[in-house]
């Protein structure tokens, strides 16, 4: 590649940057509460994006990981966490108790990133069906509609072997609200 086409491709890149930079800085408009920008055209149970005014209070929360639901199953197997969705339902039921005591709670859940290992009892394959059924009981239900922006991972492993799902969260409060 000759150095004049290096240097043009160069040029033109960063000029459509710089455009598409000031289009985004054109289409935005700052905002008095958190607006949660859904998918366009999707009905998936999350937000493409969130928007936080400014003023507001950001708390970053540490992985969460499952409670065993099963006492009498020995410790440490998958038996004492369940699957994948049981796993879910337990990480967020403890999310959930982790924000009261704060006066908050999974509606003021603005990002979340999910952490699946593959279960062993589905060939090492993510089992995704069973985190989203674990998802919906806490979001998009109509007592809890506000959808977080999100990502889940499938991860080689957790810190014990039973575990299946860590989900982190940021939680955004306003003021007032």
């Amino acid at each position: 590649m000759s150095k004049i086409y290096q240097a043009v491709t160069l040029v033109f890149a960063l000029t459509v940057m710089g455009m598409s930079h000031r289009a985004i800085a054109a289409d935005y408009k700052p905002v008095k509460t958190i607006v949660r920008n859904p998918i366009p055209g999707s009905s998936f149970p999350i937000s493409q994006s969130v928007q936080i005014p400014a003023g507001a209070d950001t708390i970053y929360m540490s992985g969460t990981v499952p409670q065993v639901i099963d006492p009498k199953a020995k410790e440490g197997t998958r038996a004492a966490y369940g699957d994948t969705e049981a796993q879910t339902t337990s990480v967020l039921e403890a999310l959930s108790k982790r924000l009261a005591p704060m006066g908050l709670s999974l509606s003021d859940v603005v990002m979340m990133r999910a952490y699946l290992v593959g279960d062993p009892e589905k060939g090492g394959k993510l089992d995704f069906d069973g985190f989203m059924r674990g998802y919906t009981k806490f979001f998009g239900t109509k007592e809890q509609p506000n959808l977080p922006a999100r990502s889940a991972f499938q991860i080689a492993g957790l810190a014990r072997d039973a575990w299946l799902v860590e989900i982190e969260v940021v939680v955004v409060k306003v003021p007032g609200q």
